[in-house]
């Protein structure tokens, strides 16, 4: 096979072909609906291999995707080159600059048990198995991002392999325009060979999970659409309503008794607890707290009466209620494309597509990309000033649109025909 021959010439990581041993397991996704059959995976182990497998993409005219966990698959990679990065997952933690660099391959929980030693935490997400690649090109809402921002405005700087095949670095002094997309642009610029980020003096935190009856969901709820706008930073909540529970999560960056304080309306509204495990815990136990899969997301300027009735009746498995603001809505200057910041709420749902549909007419029709299952609403990720500006960088850096198997940000007009490039010795 012309491409396998082609790789294996520049590449060090192993190739795996349909039929062989490996090949099934290689090309699996986190998502079941995703069963992609790629001509040939190939498990990068460093930036040369990454770059010999945009260039033997392009060379062959085979379609090209990037998977590191799996996790933001969602266009399938038929009879093209699948790029596997888990294998280059280094972490380094510089103490001093509070930083970390990490390898395109590495997940949050590898970075948390780095940086917890240290008393150092980064903006990592509710699950420490996710990929910090895809979650921070993503934007990336975590625990903290109501204290310190999205995970995308802690960026520093993203070594890159673009689509005219050059391993670049992109930061706030050198390719600043690649560096704006990046933070929320997703995957569409390059494959990231590393990035640097900040970290954040978080060793211990107030965190935690309480379950209620759920007949107190619409009361708790109501109390919680007042109650939000008036919390501190450092304090971020959600209400879930189940089938069978009402459950409050949490996380205060601060001390427990402050924590209690600023929590106890909500849980006089939900009333006496069946189960409560709110704790002072190191950061690295914060994966303990959970979440509800976002097989739906959608945000929200206000939540009237009718909203908060639907979630309750929703038929989910689980709709989860979040407030958003804090550093989010108060990026500093230059910050990237991710997210509509202005927007207060956030409703999650896990369930089918019509247990949203009460929800829906009061939605603004904007989305987050990390949470974004759908590739064809690519764009309600962004506010229109943003996209069209997303437009016209693909149209610098990926005229050809090569890394259009994702959330795809198509160019701005008409990609020129497809240009060539041979790996140089």
């Amino acid at each position: 096979m012309n491409a396998a021959h082609d790789l294996h010439h520049a590449f060090r990581g192993q190739v795996h072909l349909p039929g062989s041993e490996s090949y099934d397991d290689e090309r699996a996704t986190w998502r079941d609906k995703v069963d992609q059959r790629p001509a040939i995976v190939a498990d990068a182990l460093t930036p040369a291999d990454v770059r010999a497998a945009v260039v033997t993409a392009q060379e062959l005219d085979l379609p090209f995707a990037v998977q590191a966990t799996g996790h933001g698959t969602l266009v399938a990679c038929d009879g093209g080159v699948l790029l596997k990065t888990a294998q280059m997952a280094e972490v380094l933690v510089d103490p001093d600059r509070q930083t970390a660099r990490v390898g395109p391959g590495a997940r949050w929980g590898d970075v948390i048990a780095a940086a917890a030693p240290l008393g150092l935490a980064p903006l990592s997400g509710t699950s420490t198995s996710v990929g910090v690649t895809g979650y921070t090109l993503g934007g990336g809402f975590g625990w903290l991002s109501r204290l310190y921002g999205l995970a995308a405005d802690s960026l520093l700087r993203v070594d890159i392999v673009t689509a005219d095949g050059r391993l670049v670095t992109a930061s706030a002094d050198r390719n600043a325009d690649l560096f704006w997309a990046v933070r929320g642009g997703g995957a569409n610029f390059g494959v990231v060979t590393s990035l640097e980020f900040r970290l954040y003096p978080v060793a211990r935190v107030y965190a935690g999970t309480a379950v209620f009856a759920v007949e107190r969901a619409a009361e708790t709820l109501v109390r919680y659409r007042d109650w939000a706008a008036t919390q501190p930073d450092a304090l971020n909540a959600s209400i879930a309503v189940t089938k069978d529970e009402l459950v409050i999560r949490g996380l205060y960056a601060g001390e427990a008794e402050d924590a209690r304080r600023a929590l106890r309306p909500l849980f006089a509204a939900a009333g006496t607890p069946v189960a409560d495990d709110f704790r002072v815990m190191g950061f690295a136990d914060t994966g303990s707290i959970g979440g509800t899969a976002p097989r739906q997301f959608d945000l929200f300027e206000q939540l009237p009466d009718e909203v908060i009735a639907a979630v309750v009746d929703a038929p989910a498995n689980a709709v989860e209620v979040r407030h958003w603001g804090g550093a989010i809505a108060q990026p500093g200057p230059g910050a990237g494309p991710a997210g509509h910041r202005d927007l207060p709420f956030s409703i999650t749902v896990d369930g089918p597509a019509e247990a949203a549909d009460g929800m829906a007419p009061y939605a603004t029709g904007d989305s987050f990309l990390n949470f974004l299952a759908d590739p064809q609403r690519t764009h309600t990720a962004y506010t229109a000033a943003n996209w069209e500006r997303l437009r016209e960088l693909k149209r610098t850096y990926d005229p050809g649109n090569v890394f259009g198997l994702s959330h795809n940000i198509a160019p701005a007009r008409a990609a020129r025909p497809r240009m060539y490039y041979r790996a140089s010795a």
